[in-house]
């Protein structure tokens, strides 16, 4: 009856709401305010040097030279003073002293180059920034402004997916995107989950299956209730956790702008000498002596410094989070690059955390066949909820055999297992002894006796599968790190050793409690291992806690180790651990790039002014053309291919 409610309203769909304004996408370049100001100083200084070359009024030629420095000049000037107010020098006050400087010994064309110049480099700089903040706005595109809520006579009402709370009901319609994160409980449909699980072909979703907000549902209608709140929602996550990131500083960037401070203040000191000297001792003249000055205060200033540190990061970060690993922060990024030792916890890491049988052994002398005794099996565990019955029950699916008949005097006995009359036979699934029954399974599988009629008739070996990247994974993080991976676990030893074994772990450490964990960890990073762990569940919280590093499996995670965490696996890839680590190493590679490309520029400018007579034009584009450069090149880690070849470099 729901089932044919949901498909006539999908096919008699209720008017759509308008549709909201665009929250995200690129933003358009003439959209930012720094881009306009810079384009209309190149335009009023290519017109005052238009007037100036062709021999017009020198007053025209000046007027709008002294335009271009208000339209560059004017948001640069009130930064630089409002800095100065809190008692920092800034370097943005310090070029627009180096430019009206110019003006004032009259090479107010040179003083405009300056301005156009540094313009530019700033929305340059501003376009950057705001790149990497699209990045960070798109993903609010994943989820509607607006869902069908159901009231309880099944009358839709449109609201916004914000207003939405746990226990509403929802109707979404063919090629409509979720507007929560919730259960299916009525209809079914096939749903394009790529956006937050990275699954490359649509799902099948089914009534008790659950779906996340932002995810495209297909061909059918679904009725959903929601299980989380819209903050707390898988892609609303996704986008605190990269907002939060973008807005932290890494350690790098923290000591750039602590000696940014005192280095400026060097530059103005240094600047007052370079003019002193030659004007009050040696007797140089005035405008040759402060255009000396000016020089050497715009080569000298730190731009391309300051540059060089925060995009490479951010965009690192960016293109990390696209790909479903969402680093919390600058700091994060920085220190994934000195990983010495990953940790690899077992359920739920290495392994997909959903027990199945892998084994089904007739014990001797037993007239019932395998899909009997499976049969029979599945029928008794049909009604239990613990993962060991679901496992019974899905193998007996999977090969396409119906539980056994009717179901009576059905008992749950924790820690024993479930008793229960199948067709009229008796039927007892649980733990098997420490007799001869536990021998024919495989080493580090789980036993289960199934008991027809008080006679033992089979044993079933089940065991949790290894993730399919796993061992790639593996391979790549023992080829980026000085130390071999190592798994920790509180599964007993040989569960331990046949998964480690399957993965490519050679050191195991099994049976732990979560403090013995920690300790663990805690000898690592004594020897100096930089330690990172990567886990799922609330045992594993306290070890990431203690680790220079936690990494979190973000799909099936406890909320405490994804809140504990530094990095979230989004879309559960374990080869993204190694990825994100070389994505990291060369982000520092960049910043490291720029700080010397920085460092170049300054000192051959610097030197070349002292020494030799260094012309302002080419000193105001040797400065802020490395400003430019450093900005670019942090950009290129936003790129896909950036990714693809962290991704090649940890394989």
């Amino acid at each position: 009856m729901a089932t044919t409610q949901a498909t006539e309203t999908a096919n008699n769909p209720a008017p759509a709401p308008p549709a909201p304004p665009a929250r995200g996408g690129a933003t358009r370049m003439w959209e930012l305010a720094e881009i306009r100001w810079a384009a209309a100083a190149t335009a009023l200084f290519g017109c005052g040097l238009v007037v100036d070359l062709a021999g017009g009024p020198r007053w025209l030629a000046w007027t709008l030279y002294l335009a271009c420095y208000a339209a560059g000049g004017w948001e640069p000037l009130v930064a630089g003073l409002n800095a100065l107010r809190e008692k920092t020098l800034d370097v943005d006050l310090l070029m627009i002293v180096a430019a009206v400087g110019a003006a004032s010994i009259g090479q107010v064309l040179d003083g405009g180059l300056l301005i156009v110049i540094f313009a530019t480099s700033g929305a340059l700089e501003a376009f950057a920034t705001q790149r990497t903040a699209d990045s960070v706005r798109g993903l609010l595109d994943l989820a509607p402004e607006h869902a069908t809520r159901l009231g309880p006579d099944g009358a839709e009402e449109t609201v916004p997916a914000a207003e939405l709370v746990v226990g509403d009901e929802i109707l979404v319609r063919p090629g409509e995107r979720l507007g929560a994160d919730g259960e299916v409980v009525d209809g079914a449909s096939d749903v394009d989950q790529a956006t937050i699980t990275g699954e490359p072909l649509p799902v099948p979703k089914l009534p008790g299956d659950e779906v996340f907000a932002g995810t495209l549902n297909g061909g059918g209608a679904l009725r959903v209730r929601v299980n989380r709140p819209a903050a707390d929602s898988v892609v609303a996550r996704i986008v605190a956790m990269v907002r939060e990131a973008s807005d932290t500083k890494a350690p790098t960037q923290l000591f750039i702008e602590k000696v940014e401070q005192r280095y400026s203040a060097g530059v103005v000191v240094a600047t007052l000498l370079v003019f002193g000297i030659p004007y009050l001792l040696l007797g140089h003249g005035f405008d040759d002596a402060l255009l000396r000055a000016m020089t050497f205060m715009i080569v000298a200033s730190p731009c391309a410094v300051v540059l060089a540190t925060m995009p490479p990061l951010l965009s690192a970060i960016a293109n990390a989070g696209r790909h479903g690993v969402l680093v919390k922060s600058a700091v994060v990024m920085e220190r994934l690059a000195d990983t010495g030792r990953v940790a690899f916890d077992k359920t739920g890491t290495l392994t997909e955390g959903s027990p199945r049988v892998s084994e089904l052994c007739p014990l001797p002398g037993v007239a019932l066949g395998e899909e009997e005794i499976l049969r029979l099996a599945a029928g008794a565990e049909h009604r239990s909820e613990h993962p060991l019955a679901r496992a019974v029950v899905a193998a007996a699916t999977e090969r396409g055999i119906e539980p056994g008949g009717p179901v009576e005097d059905f008992v749950s006995a924790p820690g024993r297992g479930v008793t229960a009359r199948v067709a009229g036979r008796l039927v007892e699934v649980g733990a098997a002894g420490t007799g001869g029954e536990r021998e024919l399974v495989a080493a580090g599988s789980t036993a289960v006796l199934v008991r027809v009629d008080g006679e033992p008739a089979a044993v079933l070996g089940i065991t949790d599968r290894l993730r399919p990247d796993a061992a790639e994974a593996v391979r790549a993080v023992a080829a980026l790190t000085a130390a071999p991976p190592v798994l920790l676990t509180g599964d007993n030893a040989d569960a331990a050793e046949r998964v480690a074994g399957e993965a490519g772990i050679s050191e195991v450490r099994a049976g732990l409690l979560p403090q013995d964990k920690v300790g663990a960890v805690r000898e690592f990073q004594a020897a100096g291992q930089q330690t990172l762990v990567v886990g799922d569940g609330v045992n594993d919280a306290p070890a990431m806690a203690a680790a220079h590093l936690g990494v979190a499996m973000g799909r099936a995670g406890s909320d405490l180790a994804l809140e504990t965490a530094d990095a979230v696996v989004v879309r559960d890839e374990l080869v993204a651990v190694p990825a994100v680590i070389a994505l990291a190493r060369r982000a520092r590679r960049v910043v490291v790039a720029n700080l010397v490309i920085a460092g170049t520029f300054i000192t051959v400018l610097v030197l070349w002014d002292l020494v030799g007579t260094l012309p302002l034009p080419l000193g105001v584009a040797g400065h802020e053309g490395s400003t430019v450069l450093v900005g670019l090149n942090g950009l290129r880690l936003l790129r896909t291919a950036a990714w693809r070849r962290a991704r090649g470099a940890s394989m």
